[in-house]
């Protein structure tokens, strides 16, 4: 067999630098073996030993005996670096599929909150295998106060049952661990914050491409069949519908092969759900702030009667002059919108999604709605839709307003809800969460009009701007059976807690989206491409049928558009469907200055980089990483240089072990302490004009203005100002690296880093 030169270069490259990596390793356990095990003290408690992945051995940690939320742990000692910052590293199969969570315990102390802290726990499961036939790793950085001096220290790896995030008592919030956990093949301690395994150790491969066959189109079928039977449930309701379900039945009015087809049923059925609505306000006024039969009830108010009236205008007409008791109904209704619209003026929010929703129904339908009823208690169409403007980052975000009007600015009058590169900030880079295409498709949609068909132009222009920077945060990946998809990337999300993220092509579906909606509602040629893509995958069936297992009626009535969409993006001229970060695409980076994150695509190598990582109340000094080869995948929250403006105070990290935010959570009954409890971290300069009180979640106070990272064989330098950096250092062993924008040798030591960018450099 003959290999070429340049070939056996590329292995002798990686067989030195798997070297070069694997002697900074300071120790490692590998479990199953019983060598292995003696050296280091391993103790099994309530744990078994099992062959996983590649006929490897590792370690489970069994559920407890008898129901409660804790269950079994193994014990061990590693060896340190008693001057420097350690990390640990496990290693996991890719395939193994758990809601069970593992928790770190050095030296007696907990490393990591358990939700959202900016340090992870060693493992938060997956519920669809993370990375196919390969190994994954988890690095988590130790804190110098627990290994100084030392020359090894002992470790517990605990197991825990899975959570719900959102329960706000002991039992809602912790479940019960009922299954044992995925395996823990090795612990590793090392000094670089980039593990590379040993050459010797097994990988796994990328798995062999292949596409689902089923579902098919007849899941199209189901859908409808559900949707009818919805429709029809609604209709015979004896008692008055609520807003949301009078809005599910005045969309459906003008969809064909629904049975509310202009039917008079639903306009009769809608007059009769107002009507009562307008009474029940009557009684109770706080209503038009806060219905408790819609979700989240303080976004929406009354604003989706607003709605309802605006897509039934002609329909309704000839009620409104009618009377509700002694009050004419076009009065009435006008005086639930009006006070909906004021109280969410009053009332907006921060948060880019929440600002989103109740920009849109709180205040652009309500005002949708008063513009039919009684245009003189109206908005201008320009005001009401500069709150669709800030919302979604076209003009800065100006806060509440006073019964005045006049806005609070408690973010000063710059703060903007996306990045001008057209990310959502809250306060960094958000994966699932993040994905707002949703409610981006919603406002949009609602500026269209007879003589608007296309929408506002602004908010279209936008609406794509951000539609394509989420493209970059899809990689290759499979699917739960093995077969090829795209999925969101979450690792690097500051609000994510879903491993791995969802199979996803332009957007994640919701509760009440589906994936093509934005690619429908904008037309944007490279949305219905990469939309055609997921078609050819046939992962758009599959992610339907998922989305229908939930039996809510939020589901349904999100599902009521997709047969349409679907037909769009099928019947549209096929172009090429590759996607930014396709393994087959050329190099790409995308990087996002406001987020402070990054990512590199870069050959067979995928780089995510979250450089500002949950610095919610102060510098942290951490990013998180997610690396992938064809061969292995890298978790790891590791030590970032940062160069900022600092206040002279300082944030005194609380004992919090379980949320990283909120003051702590729920309180567990383990009696552990955070191992980074009592650290003192600088906070970086908040401007003059923002309110800010010591110890508050702001995103000015954790936030740097140059961030350096190394890792591995990749050093990437992002200037967050809007002025030019000069005199960078680049390390020595980076000079002579490539830079993956222009892919030109670095040559020089120093470089200039122009404003609101990023440098990445590659050595081979």
């Amino acid at each position: 067999m003959k290999i070429s030169f340049k070939y056996l270069s590329t292995i002798l490259v990686t067989y030195f630098i798997c070297l070069t990596s694997f002697a900074q390793t300071l120790d490692y356990v590998h479990f199953g073996d019983v060598t292995s095990e003696s050296k280091h003290q391993v103790v099994l408690d309530n744990a078994t030993i099992i062959t996983g992945g590649l006929n490897q051995k590792a370690v489970s940690l069994l559920p407890p005996p008898n129901p409660t939320w804790s269950g079994g742990k193994v014990t061990l000692t590693l060896a340190v670096d008693p001057t420097q910052m350690n990390y640990l590293t496990a290693k996991f199969w890719g395939n193994d599929i758990t809601d069970n969570r593992l928790l770190l315990v050095c030296e007696g102390k907990q490393i990591g909150a358990r939700h959202l802290g900016e340090v992870d726990m060693l493992d938060i499961g997956s519920d669809a295998p993370f990375y196919q036939n390969r190994f994954f790793y988890t690095t988590l950085p130790l804190p110098l106060s627990l290994t100084k001096g030392k020359s090894q220290i002992s470790i517990e790896v605990r197991s825990n049952g899975p959570i719900w995030s959102y329960g706000s008592t002991w039992e809602t919030y912790q479940k019960n661990m009922t299954t044992p956990t995925r395996g823990l093949y090795a612990l590793y301690s090392h000094i670089n914050p980039t593990f590379v395994p040993n050459y010797t150790e097994k990988q796994g491969e990328e798995p062999p491409l292949q596409l689902r066959k089923l579902p098919n189109s007849k899941v199209l079928e189901s859908l409808k069949s559900r949707v009818n039977n919805e429709i029809t449930k609604l209709l015979k309701a004896s008692k008055p519908l609520s807003q949301v379900q009078m809005q599910f039945l005045a969309k459906a009015y003008a969809v064909s092969w629904t049975q509310a087809y202009h039917k008079t049923e639903v306009i009769q059925t809608i007059i009769k759900g107002l009507d009562t609505l307008y009474t029940t306000y009557t009684r109770n006024p706080k209503l038009a702030y806060s219905d408790p039969a819609t979700w989240n009830a303080d976004w929406f108010g009354l604003g989706i009667c607003g709605q309802i009236i605006d897509l039934l205008q002609d329909e309704l007409k000839p009620y409104f002059n009618q009377m509700i008791g002694t009050v004419i109904r076009r009065e009435a209704y006008t005086q639930m919108l009006w006070d909906c619209r004021l109280s969410h003026q009053t009332h907006r929010r921060m948060y880019t999604n929440q600002s989103m929703i109740n920009d849109l129904y709180g205040i652009y339908f309500p005002n949708r709605g008063l513009q039919i009823l009684t245009p003189s208690k109206a908005l201008p169409e320009a005001k009401a839709l500069q709150y669709l403007y800030e919302s979604v980052g076209i003009a800065p975000w100006l806060g509440s307003e006073d019964n005045n009007g006049n806005p609070s600015k408690i973010m000063g009058d710059n703060y903007w809800q996306t990045t001008a590169k057209g990310l959502t900030k809250e306060l960094g880079y958000v994966g699932n969460y993040g994905e707002v295409l949703d409610w981006v498709a919603e406002i949009l949609e609602a500026t269209k009009s007879k003589t608007h068909p296309n929408g506002d132009a602004t908010i279209k222009a936008q609406a794509e701007k951000i539609a394509l920077a989420r493209t970059y945060f899809r990689y290759p990946s499979t699917d739960k059976e093995g077969n090829q998809a795209m999925r969101v990337e979450t690792v690097v999300g500051w609000r994510d807690t879903h491993y791995p993220g969802d199979v996803c092509y332009v957007q994640r579906p919701s509760w009440d989206g589906g994936p093509f909606q934005i690619v429908t509602t904008t037309m944007h040629p490279k949305l219905l491409a990469y939309a055609q893509k997921m078609l050819q995958d046939n992962q758009f069936f599959s992610v339907i049928e998922e989305r229908m297992q939930d039996k809510g009626f939020r589901v349904t009535a999100g599902l009521l558009p997709v047969p349409a969409q679907y037909e769009i993006v099928k019947n549209s001229p096929i172009k090429s469907t590759e996607m930014p970060m396709d393994w087959s695409q050329p190099n790409a980076i995308f990087s996002d200055e406001e987020d402070g994150v990054v990512a590199i695509k870069n050959g067979k190598e995928l780089l995510y980089a979250s450089l500002y990582w949950r610095a919610r109340h102060a510098i942290n000094h951490l990013a998180r990483v997610h690396f992938m080869t064809p061969e292995r995948s890298h978790i790891a929250t590791v030590r970032v240089e940062e160069e900022f403006e600092d206040s002279g105070e300082t944030f005194i990290v609380p004992n919090y072990t379980n949320f990283g935010f909120a003051k702590g959570g729920l309180k567990y009954p383990d009696g552990l302490s955070l191992a980074h409890a009592g650290e003192r971290q600088p906070i970086s300069k908040v401007p003059a004009n923002i309110s800010y009180k010591l110890g508050d979640e702001n995103p000015y106070a954790g936030k740097a203005q140059l961030y350096q990272l190394q890792y591995g064989q990749y050093y990437i330098v992002m200037n967050n100002t809007a002025q030019t950096r000069t005199n960078i250092a680049i390390p020595k062993e980076f000079i002579g690296a490539i830079d993956l924008s222009t892919n030109q040798k670095i040559t020089q030591a120093t470089v200039a880093l122009q404003p609101m960018s990023t440098l990445v450099l590659f050595k081979k």
